[in-house]
């Protein structure tokens, strides 16, 4: 390696630590709250409906803004795009700190969720930065991280949430946020390309509109009646919606969302993989803290543990995330793209099943959610990995941010499922079953998916060929 090859092959180190920081704290702060739910209700004087907006607005926006912030990435460079969205997230964080009642804390949440724009962006920079032979490696890391970092939220919330004030979750967040700022500008490189085109207004406006009515009808369904005029009016809006999007960016050669590219096969595929992945964890996510907080003398099921005790029987499964994603890419090599994920699937449809038999006592939790933890950070690195292989590398911050809009609308519909059934029958083992047959059901899915998700190459030159040659 001669001394610019040495060059930039540090500078692609400092830029991967740099956004390897910055994706694990928005993924720490996306998870966070979910333990201190119960308690900012207390302490805010709020409904469970109106807190239920904490989640809810972080969710909405979050959707909203990534397919856009990506596209903007794209076009006018995602190093400005990326220090951009950090300023933003440090002042949402520092909002939420100060806030003084619920309303302010929901908003100071909605400005949190551009954050998630963070992962696409960081996909894109990585793809730029980095030789071709590292980013299977650095993609499988920030998947990873993503994953890990949504399981560490839960540790950490209880953890802040069982000895110190709420607050503190937002100042935790507003640290990591301005130490993320501070490295992204000094070690993450300007673009060396951008796309063509302008920005797609109608485009973003018609899918921000199509988003938010859908997910709003998600989150609303347990509560106002899954048959109700309001639920269903807000489905039919969002399908309407949706319709005139897919009508308006047909023509479009700078449209936000490629619809030649959604009726790819391998890309369509992807994405579902993106959406199975993000029910099949939420049901995880929901299921298992509750399960340890319950008094098992009063309800016959449950562990009686502590907020923070019920996050430490996750740690685990995080843990095993992180390694796996890292793998991702010495496997494709190996096998082929498509098997990674699908070995992924694979395992979280065991772990799942090894729940559904079994799931009384803490060791069987900790056990078999390191094995879904495994499958996860397979599932989670393979992703962005199919998508480099699939699309040009104008379109990586767009077509990432459109995998991570379909994770983050199966998050919604695992949410609004598993809330369905606990709402149904709180204290009765078959729930928490019925929640980890749901999971492997999602999981079997994705295995089903994964198959499909590569192109009918050799083996030899499917994972680094498109990579190599928009770089070259």
């Amino acid at each position: 390696m001669n001394t610019a090859e040495q060059r930039s092959d540090t500078s692609g180190t400092k830029a991967l630590i740099a956004l390897v920081v910055a994706v694990f704290g928005y993924a720490l702060m996306q998870t966070v709250v979910v333990p201190a739910l119960k308690l900012l209700e207390t302490r805010l004087h709020a409904t469970p409906t109106t807190s239920a907006w904490i989640l809810t607005a972080f969710l909405l926006s979050s959707a909203v803004a990534t397919p856009l912030l990506g596209r903007l990435g794209d076009q006018f460079g995602r190093r400005k795009v990326t220090l951009a969205v950090l300023a933003v997230y440090a002042i949402g964080m520092a909002g939420a700190a100060a806030a003084q009642n619920i309303g302010q804390l929901i908003a100071a949440r909605a400005v949190q969720g551009c954050a998630l724009a963070l992962v696409p962006l960081a996909m894109g920079i990585l793809r730029e930065a980095l030789p071709v032979r590292r980013l299977p490696f650095a993609m499988g890391l920030v998947s990873g991280v993503v994953g890990a970092g949504g399981g560490a939220g839960l540790i950490v919330g209880g953890l802040l949430a069982d000895h110190f004030s709420w607050r503190y979750l937002f100042v935790l967040g507003a640290v990591l946020a301005l130490v993320s700022l501070l490295l992204a500008a000094l070690w993450v490189p300007a673009d060396q390309h951008t796309a063509r085109g302008g920005l797609d207004w109608p485009g973003a406006v018609l899918l921000a509109g199509s988003l938010v009515a859908i997910l709003l009808g998600l989150a609303k369904g347990p509560s106002w009646g899954w048959s109700s005029a309001s639920v269903l009016g807000l489905f039919a809006v969002g399908v309407i919606l949706g319709v005139a999007l897919i009508a308006v960016e047909r023509p479009r050669s700078d449209a936000l969302l490629d619809i030649g590219e959604l009726s790819d096969r391998p890309m369509l595929l992807t994405h579902a993989a993106a959406f199975l992945f993000g029910a099949g964890s939420y049901f995880f996510y929901l299921a298992l803290p509750l399960y340890a907080q319950l008094e098992p003398d009063a309800t016959g099921v449950g562990f009686g543990s502590t907020i923070t005790v019920a996050g430490l029987l996750m740690l685990p499964g995080m843990l095993a995330v992180v390694p796996t994603s890292m793998a991702v890419g010495r496997i494709a090599t190996m096998l082929g793209p498509r098997w990674p994920l699908a070995g992924g699937w694979a395992l979280f449809v065991s772990g799942s099943l090894l729940f559904v038999l079994v799931h009384d006592r803490m060791w069987q939790h900790a056990v078999f959610y390191t094995i879904v933890g495994a499958g996860a950070g397979l599932v989670m690195g393979s992703l962005p990995k199919l998508i480099a292989e699939n699309v040009p590398l104008a379109r990586t911050g767009t077509a990432n941010g459109i995998n991570n809009i379909a994770r983050t609308v199966g998050s919604a519909v695992g949410t609004a499922l598993a809330a369905a059934v606990i709402g149904s029958g709180l204290t009765s083992d078959a729930t928490f079953s019925t929640l980890f047959w749901l999971a492997a059901g999602a999981a079997a899915a994705g295995v089903v998916a994964a198959l499909f998700t590569a192109r009918h190459e050799p083996a030899t030159s499917r994972a680094e060929q498109p990579v190599a040659r928009v770089a070259s």
